[in-house]
């Protein structure tokens, strides 16, 4: 049977990707709302005494980042209290607990990739909350993996690249922002390098606990994700009725949102490739396997 796997989050992006690619490695347990809210904390514990995992994959946080600045309550509960809590339980009883952080735990200031040992200094509310919840799991003395990453899309959800192509089948010109760099991270790609971790850290193979991130290589701006996206989609032979949209940068925090982004969301990946021998591919091949995954099952619209 294998041990028994606690996924938080099963209705999210990443959520339904790590229950999928840790099912090899034991039984699988996926919780939502239902299951655990994260925004009653006190409850948590008692679930977890009743399920007993012995590895806890936490997808689950507020990731609301404009509404955090307005709700900064509620982001806390789910993404620093819940967290602690999980952590607090996973160190008692000797579980390994798989913590997903960001690259919003970061001004951005930095010229060059920040490392696991920059010191965080978040811009808004759903990053300090982020940095509280690392730093809980980070301090609790129990087998844990904290995994950094960015910019995270999959075929379910709302993401990035699922909003361009809807807006490029009817608008003639889309503003996309050309200064804030970072790498474009699936959720497939980081399920998959999350069960390779999860296995050898089972076995004894991977060095103890501690923070990694985890984001493919290379580098991109949100101007230069739209156009290798829309360029390969075309490729692909997704039509466009009027032809591709022309794409005009913008520069800036944008007013219509609250939330302040960092500027420079690159993430070096040195350390879990040496460390835990992970692959990160370019960036661009993980893109490209999501539009084929799109246009073959219809959701391109």
């Amino acid at each position: 049977m294998g041990p028994l796997i606690l996924v938080t989050g099963r209705g999210g992006q990443l959520g339904r990707a790590l229950a999928r690619s840790l099912a090899p490695l034991g039984r699988i347990v996926a919780w939502g709302r239902q299951e655990a809210d994260f925004l009653a904390p006190d409850g948590i514990e008692p679930r977890l005494d009743a399920l007993g995992p012995d590895v806890i994959a936490n997808a689950a946080a507020w990731t609301g980042v404009d509404l955090a600045e307005t709700r900064p309550g509620p982001a806390r509960l789910a993404n620093a209290e819940a967290p602690a809590r999980l952590a607090a339980w996973a160190a008692r009883r000797g579980a390994l607990l798989v913590h997903f952080s960001t690259d919003y735990v970061f001004d951005g200031a930095k010229d060059g990739p920040y490392g696991e040992t920059d010191p965080p200094a978040p811009l808004n509310a759903y990053g300090r909350t982020k940095l509280l919840g690392d730093q809980a799991v980070l301090a609790s003395g129990g087998p844990h993996l904290v995994l950094r990453t960015s910019w995270v899309y999959s075929l379910t959800g709302q993401n990035f690249p699922r909003t361009i192509l809807r807006l490029a089948q009817t608008r003639p010109e889309l503003t996309v922002n050309d200064d804030q760099i970072g790498a474009p991270t699936s959720a497939s790609f980081l399920a998959a390098a999350t069960a390779l971790a999860v296995r050898d850290f089972l076995s004894g193979r991977a060095p103890g606990p501690g923070l990694y991130n985890l984001v493919p290589a290379g580098q991109t701006s949100w101007l230069g994700y739209a156009r290798h996206l829309l360029d390969r989609a075309l490729a692909l032979g997704l039509p466009f009725p009027s032809g591709l949209p022309a794409l005009r940068p913008s520069y800036g925090p944008d007013p219509q949102r609250p939330a302040l982004r960092p500027l420079n969301s690159r993430l070096s990946t040195e350390k879990i490739r040496r460390a835990l021998d992970i692959h990160c591919p370019p960036w661009q091949q993980d893109i490209d396997l999501f539009l084929r995954d799109l246009l073959a099952l219809g959701l391109a619209h």
